[in-house]
């Protein structure tokens, strides 16, 4: 290790919402505490301490973790399987599923369109996510052409705007597909957070980045074995 990199502090890369408050059990039993207002969705501060010296934590946008990592802006990161499937960045390595934030990338359409032409029986199909690749992939898969209305929030407005015919979207409970008259029809993957490394770091801080893993890894048995929810 170069003194520059001796000096120089880890990045971990984690996600605002959901999945941080469910990573809490997770990161407690790693045995450093980020600053006390990484945790806290009010806070402006976008970089933070930790009680680990020589690691620091970014908090952005759980979108945004796979980029940060693979271009190398962090070293190590946590993000759900639906942005490593949607990016699919060569230079990150997901080592290890942590087992939260589950949830599944599914195909919604409106409910009572049971009775038209299913999805599958046709050649083109106007499709509404965030997800163009998966989208474009798994249509493909069932020779049907895929037009991609790329949207950022707020997909299941666009089939009852005619927008789109269905919609391909996180999806935990369903209650916000019901409440706006959609239905589920397909499950294309089912999804839980990963922590991801970028490989070059990997290549250049093994020792650091390896030990990092393996507190991950022993931190979600030690919750598994609590019973805590992560």
């Amino acid at each position: 290790m170069t003194d520059m990199q001796a000096k120089t502090p880890l990045i971990l890369a984690l996600p605002k919402g959901r999945i941080l408050k469910a990573l809490r059990p997770v990161l407690h039993h790693t045995g450093f505490e980020p600053a006390q207002d990484c945790l806290d969705e009010s806070s402006r501060r976008l970089r933070f301490p930790t009680s680990e010296p020589g690691l620091d934590v970014v908090r952005v946008r759980s979108f945004d973790v796979a980029t940060f990592v693979a271009y190398g802006g962090a070293d190590i990161g946590v993000c759900g399987a639906d942005v490593l499937m949607e990016f699919d960045y060569p230079d990150l390595y997901a080592p290890l599923d942590l087992g939260i934030g589950g949830c599944r990338i599914a195909v919604a359409r409106p409910k009572g369109s049971g009775d038209e032409e299913p999805p599958e029986g046709r050649s083109r199909l106007r499709v509404a996510t965030k997800y163009p690749a998966i989208a474009r992939r798994h249509f493909a898969s069932r020779a049907i052409n895929a037009e991609i209305v790329h949207l950022h929030g707020a997909m299941e407005l666009a089939p009852a705007l005619d927008m789109a015919d269905v919609i391909v979207d996180l999806v935990d409970t369903g209650s916000t597909l019901r409440a706006n008259g959609l239905e589920e029809v397909e499950t294309i993957a089912h999804v839980t957070s990963r922590l991801i490394v970028n490989r070059i770091a990997l290549k250049t801080r093994p020792e650091e980045v390896g030990s990092l893993i393996e507190r991950f890894r022993s931190a979600v048995a030690q919750s598994a074995r609590k019973g805590e929810s992560i």
